[in-house]
């Protein structure tokens, strides 16, 4: 019998490093191809750190990351970037550029120094910003852009980048309710190739439909994770979210209304 490949992104007890904060619970999981991950708690519990320490871009506390089997700090950076594709919840604009120029910058993992975008490479950047409804603004600057407008580039780049696992931090913010269903059914395609994909998200009913497991991360430290049918329970999100919920269900799927106090 063939032993199980690897997860694409392992968590071996890993504690995420939030300055001026005890330890956290050590996470112990692995997202594997065709699995969503949605990541829920309220502001400040570090959920935006968490996928920063994923993206490799801090360390952490303590623990490993393995991509494929292989501890992160192994790879060179170039191989993480086409691994791990990270959408940040907020961005600078770094420099003046254009929308096309902006998703191309997704292509630069697969080019050596210096070297030039290929055709394949225009083309990829023009089918990603046709699938945010972004075709005919490929020469716009991306200082004309809405906040909206600037969310779906970034998943643009993103899909231009073509990683094994997304990293997607809260990807539906600024978007009105058709672009936010638009994305999350992009990526739940994405995931459905063979990839996998972490989802930080504030809208629990999202992440009910959409993702197939949930970490919940909760203000304490604590956290625990596993199936969403699992983790999706009134009395685990009312103590998530220090607020009680009115349950129901429509389409078969859970869906969860705060109640006020």
């Amino acid at each position: 019998m063939m032993e199980p490949l690897p997860p694409l992104l392992e968590l071996v007890d890993l504690v995420v490093d939030i300055p001026g904060r005890a330890d956290g619970a050590p996470l112990n999981l692995g997202v594997r191809a065709g699995e969503c991950w949605g990541v829920l708690g309220p502001n400040g519990v570090g959920k935006s750190t968490l996928l920063h320490t994923l993206a490799g871009l801090r360390p952490a506390r303590r623990g490993s990351l393995r991509l494929k089997g292989r501890f992160i700090h192994q790879l060179p950076r170039r191989q993480i970037a086409r691994h791990l594709g990270m959408v940040f919840q907020d961005r600078q604009d770094g420099f003046p550029a254009s929308v096309l120029e902006t998703a191309l910058i997704g292509r630069h993992p697969y080019l050596r120094a210096w070297e030039l975008e290929s055709a394949e490479d225009y083309a990829a950047a023009q089918d990603a910003l046709a699938r945010v409804d972004l075709t005919g603004m490929e020469e716009r600057p991306i200082a004309t852009l809405s906040g909206g407008e600037r969310q779906r580039l970034a998943i643009a780049t993103a899909l231009t980048q073509d990683p094994q696992v997304f990293l997607l931090d809260e990807p539906t913010n600024h978007l009105d309710l058709h672009h936010q269903v638009e994305v999350l059914d992009i990526v739940r395609g994405m995931i459905t190739q063979g990839r996998g994909a972490i989802l930080t998200m504030h809208d629990v009913n999202l992440a009910a439909r959409y993702c197939d497991h949930l970490l919940l991360m909760y203000p304490t430290g604590e956290a625990c994770w596993g199936t969403t049918r699992d983790m999706l329970m009134p009395k685990a999100l009312e103590k998530l979210y220090g607020q009680p919920l009115a349950t129901g269900e429509v389409d078969g799927m859970p869906v969860f209304l705060p109640l006020g106090r």
